[in-house]
């Protein structure tokens, strides 16, 4: 085994693990490994998976590690191979019933096999191929894997049905979200104002024309800021969600790296609106807005989001704005790119009941043949 990818801890503490080599139909050899630990000299003893090493945020340890302490239930499987300079990790949550799901949260805006290294789309499949067959034929072998919400347009949607299905899975796969973002490198705020929809263009300006609303933009966590940004959510029109703690937890870590962008608009003082995004490797995320039901004639939340976008554009000069997951329809005026997210259902032939799960899913799917996600409408949700 290489030894920069060994299993003692840092106390020499032995790491529940499944290790195996698997040789493929192309004669290459791939070295794999199922470990139930998030601990970073284990998981990532090259320090791969790191905002440093420009891993994006939903693919790093340190994001994995958080939402496990999140959710507080399920035990993390870790899927690890590697070959040629080529290393995967591929993070799951098993339950007590011996199913596993994707490890992410309500928070999660995208879930997909982590590469790092140099490689071709072959060298990948062949490592998540692997990596599948491992998990089949382990002892504490998941019965099912869910997985959600995967992008399809950077190919990891169909990367993970085609090395599963492969290696002897029974797939299931449908669309069950969306994405949306902006491609915004290389260009000012105001080449991309105008590109907006007109409406959403003279909809600012009205309002802000008879508004005496102020938008202050934060770099950094406080508390005070952070206080306010809670109340208005807990008075805004958003249902309750996720874990406000979880979000104040993540705040701080991505402030103390130079991450954190939170808005506030004041209207005669009083904070209306508030939207929490980060930033890093060239990406702008859009985790959560809201304003208050009470100031929703001042379009507070429009007139943040002119702020936010302005500054994330001119100032930190990001190449893409990712609005997140969600069907709504008054993203489309802000994003210029669709795309869809599915859910992928993985069945276990090797054992009974994922072969039961697999005729159930198969029976409702057939009853029900759901279609895409409908856009939901709403005005002034920025």
């Amino acid at each position: 085994m290489d030894a920069a990818m060994g299993q003692a801890g840092a106390n020499g503490v032995p790491v529940k693990s499944d290790s195996a080599q698997f040789r493929l139909p192309s004669t290459t050899w791939v070295k794999g490994e199922l470990l139930h630990d998030l601990s970073p000299t284990i998981v990532d003893p090259r320090k791969d998976l790191t905002g440093s090493n420009g891993t994006m945020l939903f693919d790093r340890l340190e994001w994995f590690a958080r939402v496990h302490a999140q959710l507080g239930k399920g035990e993390p499987v870790v899927g690890r191979a590697w070959n040629q300079g080529l290393r995967l990790w591929l993070f799951l949550n098993l339950a007590k019933d011996g199913t596993a799901t994707a490890l992410g949260n309500w928070y999660s805006m995208a879930f997909r096999p982590v590469f790092c290294g140099e490689g071709s789309e072959a060298q990948k499949h062949q490592l998540l191929f692997a990596l599948a067959k491992r998990l089949a034929r382990a002892k504490r072998s998941p019965s099912r894997i869910t997985l959600s919400p995967v992008p399809r347009i950077d190919g990891s949607s169909n990367l993970i049905t085609s090395a599963f299905r492969k290696a002897g899975w029974f797939v299931q796969r449908r669309q069950s979200s969306t994405s949306w973002t902006a491609n915004v490198a290389g260009v000012c705020f105001d080449d991309y104002w105008a590109a907006r929809p007109s409406q959403l263009r003279n909809t600012y300006q009205r309002k802000l024309k008879n508004s005496t609303i102020t938008a202050e933009i934060l770099t950094r966590f406080d508390e005070a800021a952070w206080s306010a940004y809670e109340n208005v959510y807990a008075d805004s029109w958003k249902p309750r969600e996720g874990s406000m703690d979880f979000l104040r937890d993540l705040a701080k870590a991505e402030s103390n790296a130079g991450c954190v962008r939170l808005g506030l608009a004041k209207l005669d003082g009083e904070v209306v609106a508030a939207q929490f995004w980060t930033v890093d490797n060239g990406r702008a995320y859009i985790h959560k807005l809201a304003y208050r039901e009470s100031a929703k004639a001042h379009s507070p939340g429009t007139i943040l989001s002119v702020a936010m976008f302005k500054h994330v554009i001119d100032n930190d000069h990001v190449d893409v704005i990712d609005y997140g997951t969600g069907n709504d329809a008054y993203k489309a005026a802000w994003m210029d790119s669709v795309a869809p997210l599915d859910t992928i259902m993985l069945f276990n032939r090797r054992k009974l009941r994922g072969l039961i799960y697999a005729a159930c899913e198969t029976l409702t799917s057939l009853v029900h043949k759901p279609g895409p996600p409908q856009a939901k409408s709403r005005k002034e949700k920025c």
